[in-house]
């Protein structure tokens, strides 16, 4: 897979180390000379240049990238990226970084923003889930299709505590896709059976409804 990341910084860096590890190709784009760390990244490919530019887009070879990763520390910058390598390039795939959380709504498909990453909002969510047993909690949205990721971590007073996959009726638009135990994911086989402590992670539509689905795995009224 070819990868092209509009800014070098620690975070663009980071995903680009993953992304080599992984057998994929990179280009990292950055207009600061001081980015320029071209040795902490040597297998990359490295661009001086504006990537807020139709010109140096072109020259990173976007038109034949599969994915745009828009990184910057600048949410207007990575909106422009973002839009300019959807609407210009037809890149399959665009993932913009969400530094500003009233931001948010902004980066979706208008904007080309096939998945929005909020390191903000993944950090509440991950304090969310370490105190708060039994309450849903929103990872991340697919604001392409609407679709978003969801965990719960199962309080023994659940109802659904003890029951296989194949029997909770987890309503509509909504789907099990994994079993979080002892730090291993177990596919939710139907007749795997999900018991307390297990966190699960849940895929919902936007014809969901997650008060409902957060009324089915929580705690009975009184249980402990």
């Amino acid at each position: 897979m070819q990868v092209v990341i509009a800014g070098a910084g620690s975070v663009g860096r980071s995903i680009a180390r993953e992304l080599l590890a992984h057998g994929h190709t990179v280009t990292l784009i950055d207009k600061q000379p001081a980015a320029m760390r071209v040795a902490s990244v040597a297998d990359a490919e490295w661009q001086l240049a504006d990537a807020c530019e139709i010109s140096s887009l072109a020259e990173a070879g976007v038109d034949s990238c599969d994915v745009v990763v828009a990184a910057t520390g600048d949410d207007k910058a990575n909106l422009v990226v973002s839009l300019l390598a959807k609407t210009e390039f037809a890149v399959p795939r665009v993932v913009a970084r969400v530094n500003n959380p009233k931001n948010e709504w902004m980066f979706d498909s208008a904007w080309g923003v096939d998945v929005q990453v909020s390191t903000p909002r993944i950090m509440t969510a991950l304090v969310e889930e370490a105190v708060s047993v039994g309450d849903l909690v929103r990872i991340f949205t697919f604001h392409g299709s609407g679709t978003s990721l969801h965990e719960v971590t199962l309080a023994a007073g659940s109802p659904v505590a003890g029951s296989t996959a194949r029997e909770v009726d987890w309503g509509p638009g909504c789907f099990l896709s994994a079993i979080i135990r002892a730090g291993e994911a177990i596919p939710p086989d139907g007749d795997e059976q999900v018991v307390a402590g297990d966190r699960l992670v849940l895929v919902l539509s936007g014809q969901a409804d997650p008060a409902a689905l957060q009324e089915l795995v929580a705690p009975a009224p009184g249980a402990t």
